[in-house]
C-alpha cells in the first residue's frame, strides 16, 4: 500500500507590499476625512456668515434659531451663548440616548455657528449702513440671498456626514423610537413636530414668528437632496 503525502507550498505574503498599500489606503481616508472636516468648516463659517444677514433683517430664521434668540432676549444673554448653553443641554441626552449621529460637525456647529452670528452682526453694526435691513427694498433682496446661500450652506454641512447639530440629532433619536412602535407614522412627522415645539418655545418666550421659518421649512429638505447629489 502506498501512501501520497503532497506537500502544499505557500507562497509569503509580501509583508513590506501588504503594509504598502494599508498605509496609502489610511493616508487616503485620513485625506478624505481632512477635507470633510474642512468642507464642514466652512460650511458652518457659512451658516453663521449668512445667519448674521437673516437675523439682522428680522424676517425670520430657522425654528432653533428663533427658539434661541427668542430665549436670550428673554433672560439678557448673547445669542451665541445661549445657543451654545441649549446645544449642551441636547448633547448630553444625545450622548446618553444615541450617540452614533455626532461628530466634527456637531462641535463645529454647537460652539460656532452662535457666535459667528453675533460677531458678523457686530461687523454689520460698524460698517454697514442700518438702512439696508430697514428699507423694503434692500432688505427683501439681502434677506433671500442671505436665506438661500444659508440653505446651502446647511444643506452642505450636513452631506459632509461629519455629525449633526444636538438639535437635529434628538428628533431624529426620537423618529427612530416612535417609529418602532408606530410603523405607519412618518419620520416627517416627528420632525415637524420637533420644529413646532421649538417655534411654540420662541413663542412662550415673546419670539413673533414670521415668513422665513415657512420658507426655510419649505425649501431645506429638497436643497439638501440636491446639494447631496453634487458633493457625492
Amino acid at each position: 500500500m502506498k501512501t501520497t503525502i503532497t506537500l502544499k507550498i505557500v507562497k509569503p505574503r509580501n509583508n513590506n507590499l501588504y503594509n504598502h498599500r494599508k498605509q496609502r489606503k489610511q493616508r487616503m481616508k485620513f485625506r478624505l476625512d481632512k477635507e470633510k472636516i474642512i468642507m464642514c468648516f466652512i460650511a458652518v463659517l457659512g451658516m453663521g456668515f449668512f445667519l448674521s444677514f437673516l437675523i439682522l433683517c428680522n424676517f425670520g430664521t430657522d425654528p432653533a434659531t428663533f427658539m434661541n434668540r427668542s430665549i436670550s432676549a428673554k433672560i439678557g444673554i448673547s445669542f451665541g451663548t445661549c445657543q451654545l448653553i441649549v446645544n449642551m443641554l441636547m448633547f448630553i441626552i444625545v450622548i446618553i440616548a444615541d450617540k452614533s449621529s455626532l461628530g466634527f460637525g456637531t462641535i463645529f456647529n454647537m460652539i460656532l455657528v452662535g457666535y459667528y452670528a453675533d460677531f458678523f452682526m457686530f461687523l454689520w453694526g460698524k460698517i454697514l449702513d442700518p438702512k439696508l435691513f430697514t428699507e423694503p427694498v434692500s432688505r427683501w433682496i439681502i434677506f433671500l440671498v442671505a436665506l438661500a446661500l444659508f440653505i446651502i450652506s446647511v444643506s452642505v454641512y450636513i452631506n459632509t456626514d461629519m455629525g449633526v447639530a444636538p438639535y437635529d440629532a434628538l428628533p431624529i433619536i426620537i423618529g427612530n423610537k416612535v417609529t418602532e412602535r408606530f410603523p405607519k407614522l412618518p419620520k416627517a412627522v416627528v420632525r415637524m413636530s420637533w420644529d413646532a415645539c421649538a417655534i411654540l418655545i420662541g413663542i412662550l418666550m415673546g419670539g413673533t414668528p414670521i415668513i422665513g421659518i415657512i420658507l426655510m421649512a419649505v425649501f431645506l429638505g429638497p436643497v439638501i437632496s440636491l446639494v447631496g447629489k453634487v458633493i457625492k
